[in-house]
């Protein structure tokens, strides 16, 4: 078995067992990881690297069982999923996704997530979940679809703007995915969404999406939203990959995130990608995306006459004169 030892910025391994446990001798003011565990974990609460047994804590409430979904995604540019529910299954979503459904789903609003962790602790439950929600910028709301008949029923999400959609198993991640807040799209009923803190102060203050990002756990599947193309890489132990803040969709919670400066100062003011860059360090899976919706926003903004923005004349030889004749503008 493989162990690697995180101090810091520093990463050692791989280690066999008794090498991390000499090692963890010296000094167990660090992080550990091996191939299967979720996330990188403090030394001190891995018994297996102290000379005990590794402890494997249960679930909060049991176990999740998340509702199984059928789903197809249809489309290039502009995609949406279509889930199949089974009588009696549900799923999840933000506020305003919903493309089209059958008659038999019904559809309400709840509050928080409605997973058994949020039941679990009941009303405080729901109302601690639903202000984690109001952090990341969400509604105090979700809508939750159910499948009330006695046969098959379809329930379609459609993403926000150009992209792709991503579905992923939880438990092929390790139960748990670290994504930008705005990345959500639905996801099985069962399925909880925390907050997700940047360790380092510095990470959130400049790290492009903030300090907070979403943590989606359970064991169903889940369906997040990139923009442009997705490119999904795997980042070997000690692997950095350094990205545009803005371009990080989602990764495994065994991925380190940091931020680093971007170049020199003639860089930082003239090169147009920002003062700083996000730095990530393997071991894991990260899942990026071309085209953020700041940066779509931003060019569409700069673009707009109505906001300051270049007039091109959209190619025409009249440039703005041919405005004049349409009737898209304003005198």
């Amino acid at each position: 078995m493989e162990w690697y030892l995180r101090y810091g910025q520093t990463q050692k391994g791989p280690f066999t067992l008794e090498e991390a446990r000499v090692e963890v001798s010296r000094n167990s003011n660090g992080h550990a990881w091996k191939p299967g565990m979720p996330q990188w974990l403090p030394i001190s609460d891995i018994d297996e690297l102290n000379g005990g047994i590794e402890r494997v804590s249960p679930p909060p409430f049991g176990s999740y069982r998340c509702d199984e979904l059928d789903f197809t995604v249809f489309g290039t540019e502009m995609q949406y999923v279509e889930v199949e529910l089974d009588p009696g299954e549900s799923a999840i979503a933000e506020a305003g996704v919903m493309m089209y459904k059958d008659s038999s789903v019904h559809m309400e609003s709840i509050f928080g997530d409605g997973s058994a962790r949020a039941e679990g602790g009941g009303f405080m439950g729901k109302l601690v979940g639903a202000g984690k929600r109001v952090l990341t910028g969400e509604s105090l709301f979700m809508t939750q679809f159910l499948n009330q008949g006695n046969r098959k029923a379809a329930v379609a999400f459609g993403a926000p703007y150009p992209g792709n959609v991503i579905p992923l198993s939880l438990p092929s991640v390790g139960g748990t995915l670290i994504c930008q807040k705005d990345s959500f799209l639905c996801a099985a009923k069962g399925v909880s969404m925390d907050l997700y803190f940047q360790k380092k102060i510095l990470t959130g203050l400049f790290g492009g999406e903030g300090f907070i990002m979403q943590k989606l756990s359970g064991d169903g599947l889940v369906f997040v939203h990139a923009g442009g193309t997705v490119k999904e890489r795997v980042l070997d132990p000690g692997e950095i990959l350094h990205v545009d803040t803005g371009c990080i969709v989602a990764f495994e919670p065994s991925v380190d995130f940091d931020i680093r400066q971007a170049g020199n100062v003639k860089t930082m003011l003239f090169g147009g990608e920002g003062f700083f860059f996000a730095q990530l360090q393997g071991p894991g899976k990260v899942w990026l995306q071309s085209l953020p919706f700041s940066r779509l926003a931003g060019r569409m903004l700069k673009a707009a006459p109505q906001h300051g923005g270049k007039d091109r004349g959209e190619g025409s030889i009249l440039g703005g004169l041919g405005n004049l004749l349409n009737g898209d503008n304003r005198l």
